[in-house]
């Protein structure tokens, strides 16, 4: 199926152009975000895109879709709910997106008091720290909540919301060790050395000095 035409072009025969042609817009690539943690409901999407209006949401996943970034389709029953989902060619967006991580990792700080946090939100960053501990699933539980990392055995990296059944390791810390392993300014060996963080595996607290 040709793809849809786009709104807005920059009309430039380069291929950093035509990249921002289709992931530029304002809430793109933070959809890309959401939707690299598997796929989500229209309503998780808003719910988890605080400051979205449902009017822009539904504009930017009907152009990603044209674009040919994003699927929708119907779940079986008894959830006959429809989800939208990345393509291969939107997943190959999580390398952009774990490079803009950690170029933005410095600027993130404290959190301001308009500042909405999600726990998922800090699994891209966190991909190269955990891909450390080898093959496996990993699960992250913060103050905020937890999410879940999936290391291959080739290295590759996925991630998820939310907790899974019997992981191979449980990782317990908090947003600020996050932002400090994500700025590169600890490492996880250091971060469960001085007692920042834990790392339970299947049967036992590893301790790294």
């Amino acid at each position: 199926m040709p793809r849809q035409p786009r709104r807005r072009s920059y009309d430039q025969h380069c291929a950093a152009a035509r990249a921002l042609d289709l992931v530029g817009d304002r809430w793109t690539l933070l959809v890309v975000r959401e939707l690299l943690a598997g796929p989500r409901r229209y309503t998780d999407l808003h719910a988890d895109l605080p400051g979205v209006s449902t009017d822009m949401l539904a504009g930017r996943l009907k152009d990603m879709e044209g674009a040919e970034l994003v699927t929708r389709r119907r779940l079986p029953p008894p959830a006959s709910a429809y989800v939208y989902e990345l393509t291969p060619r939107g997943r190959e967006l999580l390398p952009v997106l774990r490079t803009l991580a950690a170029w933005g990792a410095p600027e993130l700080g404290e959190p301001r008091p308009t500042d909405a946090v999600r726990a998922h939100w800090y699994a891209i960053p966190l991909l190269g720290a955990l891909a450390e501990l080898g093959a496996g699933v990993v699960q992250v539980t913060l103050d905020e909540g937890e999410f879940h990392v999936r290391i291959g055995v080739d290295g590759s990296v996925s991630h998820g919301d939310g907790g899974v059944d019997a992981p191979d390791a449980r990782l317990r810390t908090d947003s600020s060790t996050c932002r400090a392993l994500a700025a590169g300014e600890l490492t996880l060996d250091a971060a469960v050395a001085s007692g920042r963080a834990t790392l339970e595996r299947a049967t036992s607290v590893v301790a790294r000095a």
